[in-house]
């Protein structure tokens, strides 16, 4: 299931373009999460600590905001919006869908 609208993107999708290189990943997992399983080269910012890390983040490019299921980012994503991070994308299932469908090898949680 490919699903991109405004605001989400597939795991899928996410994949093509973390090969492409063009689009930055920012995970809002915890740390104990983040331990267990994660994106090679994403960022990770906890939800907690994001409205004093959001100058770390670039503007002039997409970024794919990551959680577990993708609750967490949904609120991410939405935040960073009104903050003006208007290229901000909720990935749909989280880290768990990536890897039910992306990278099999990863753990489950």
């Amino acid at each position: 299931m490919r699903t991109i609208t405004d605001f989400e993107l597939a795991v899928d999708d996410l994949a093509e373009r973390v090969q492409r290189g063009d689009i930055t990943v920012l995970d809002v997992r915890e740390g104990w999460e983040v331990e267990l399983c994660a994106i090679p080269g994403s960022i990770h910012i906890p939800l907690g600590l994001l409205p004093g890390a959001i100058g770390d983040l670039p503007q002039d490019r997409d970024i794919a905001v990551l959680c577990h299921h993708g609750m967490r980012s949904a609120h991410a994503t939405a935040w960073l919006r009104a903050q003006g991070f208007d290229r901000a994308i909720n990935i749909t299932g989280g880290i768990d869908a990536w890897a039910r469908r992306i990278d099999p090898s990863m753990k489950v949680y």
